[in-house]
């Protein structure tokens, strides 16, 4: 099944000479590092585009990427994959890896194959022009989550870990996620430092206690959680806060500011 971009020419441009020139120019000349996973917002690229880059500037990007992110829109199922099928993007098509998402879905409970729940989610589709600037034989499996349930991160992370082991080549697990929603930039920056400082910790059932307990509203927060899951099983020992950023940036406004941190696992 053929899925066309949601979001162009309104969070990225849709040209793909204009694209690949705005995404280069978010990159940032830095040492590239072998890691498990990866944090990464998924806003405009006006306001996250420059932490974006930051993420995927540090990452040596292997040719299979499994992006998680939230659904936004609520259509399709609460824990969605897409087993298989081509996403047009303006950069050219990329192919999901059917093998992958079909070992990912045979070692879960929950997820349940679904192309709505992808079909109009931008959460995932933005970070495929960063990816393919770098890899253009990207292969990726999307993975779009409603749920809130510890247990159901706890399935997912296991079924990610469990597949990418027995796939014996390199894996990238991307979360997508944006921090702390139209709050002060110093409101934003205080809530969100206590979110990151638990995926630092490597701690996922921590990230998401902390997220209900101060009522961060992490968009991401079970995505970055299934991550950590199963970069943990997958050998992971630190994280590294790569950039971190507010809207108040571009915009100006200080009172009301998204907020969007950029980490890798490894």
């Amino acid at each position: 099944m053929l899925r066309r971009p949601a979001v162009a020419d309104q969070f990225y441009p849709g040209d793909p000479r204009t694209l690949d020139k705005e995404v280069t120019s978010f990159l940032k000349d830095t040492k590239k590092e072998d890691v498990f996973g990866a944090i990464s917002p998924h806003a405009g690229y006006i306001y996250s585009g420059k932490v974006a880059g930051s993420v995927y500037s540090s990452i040596n990007i292997p040719r299979d990427v499994v992006v998680i992110g939230p659904n936004h829109t609520g259509l399709g199922e609460p824990e969605a994959i897409e087993r298989s099928g081509t996403w047009q993007m303006p950069g050219g098509n990329v192919e999901i890896n059917h093998s992958l998402a079909d070992a990912i879905a045979a070692a879960s409970t929950y997820l349940r194959d679904d192309h709505l729940a992808h079909l109009r989610e931008h959460s995932l589709e933005v970070h495929i022009p960063f990816l393919q600037h770098f890899r253009k034989d990207l292969r990726i499996v999307p993975i779009a989550m409603m749920s809130m349930d510890y247990s159901v991160c706890l399935d997912i992370g296991h079924a990610v870990a469990k597949a990418v082991m027995e796939y014996k080549e390199p894996v990238l697990i991307v979360a997508s996620s944006d921090m702390t929603h139209y709050e002060s930039d110093k409101s934003a920056r205080e809530k969100d430092k206590k979110a990151i400082d638990r995926v630092l910790a490597l701690d996922p059932e921590g990230l998401l206690k902390t997220v209900k307990d101060f009522r961060i509203t992490m968009c991401g927060v079970i995505p970055a959680t299934i991550m950590l899951i199963a970069c943990k099983e997958l050998g992971a020992q630190k994280a590294r806060l790569v950039d971190y950023a507010t809207s108040a940036e571009t915009s100006g406004d200080y009172d009301h500011v998204v907020g969007y941190a950029g980490m890798i696992i490894k």
